[in-house]
């Protein structure tokens, strides 16, 4: 049985490309913790379903996905940490995260397929499609294992400072972060350039 590419995907196999990665991240909307990224190559003979946006997925279906990816196609995972996304902006520190994840795979692709409109610091082959989580099995698995390992860092965090509750938002700006980041001021791992944070930032700097 053969992966369920999609139409896009088998035809560029059918031009001659073999190694092909689908690149995506996870994490550029949150206030706290880094942007995770990650690239997926899939051999044409390993079978994969479900594979679908990381976002269209409940955090059980994820999980299950994860595994099934990690444990039968080539990863690589690459972690943009919130000072570098506070030197170089969210975006740069994103494809950042993206290059660092194609240049941890055990095998160098012939093509990298990046989610997004932006190509990567990378001498390869690229094409940048936008949402292409949603439309490329390669970039929706990057896409599971991106999601999957950052929500794991932040449980991780959320030990680390469980004022914050990072287990339930994972850094999101949900009105209970919001509050508690009114009441407390930023933890060590949050971004303090983003805006909700950095109202915080100057009466609670001594805090932290």
């Amino acid at each position: 049985m053969r992966t369920p590419l999609s139409r896009f995907e088998r035809d560029l196999y059918r031009d001659g490309y073999r190694l092909i990665a689908g690149v995506d991240e996870a994490g550029r909307g949150p206030l706290a913790g880094p942007v995770v990224a990650a690239a997926c190559l899939i051999l044409q003979n390993v079978q994969l379903d479900g594979i679908k946006d990381s976002k269209a997925l409940s955090p059980r279906a994820r999980k299950k996905l994860f595994w099934k990816i990690v444990g039968e196609t080539m990863v690589g995972v690459g972690v943009a940490s919130e000072r570098e996304i506070e030197q170089l902006n969210i975006l740069n520190a994103s494809l950042l995260a993206m290059r660092r994840a194609v240049l941890a795979l055990s095998v160098t692709p012939d093509l990298v397929l990046v989610d997004g409109n932006r190509a990567l610091d990378l001498p390869l082959p690229q094409i940048a499609v936008v949402r292409g989580d949603a439309k490329l099995i390669s970039v929706g698995a990057a896409s599971i294992v991106a999601k999957v390992t950052r929500d794991e860092m932040m449980e991780v965090y959320d030990s680390e400072y469980p004022d914050y509750g990072f287990k339930q938002h994972k850094g999101y700006p949900t009105p209970a972060h919001i509050a508690i980041l009114e009441e407390r001021g930023p933890s060590p791992i949050h971004r303090r350039t983003f805006r909700p944070v950095a109202r915080f930032v100057s009466s609670s700097e001594h805090n932290v």
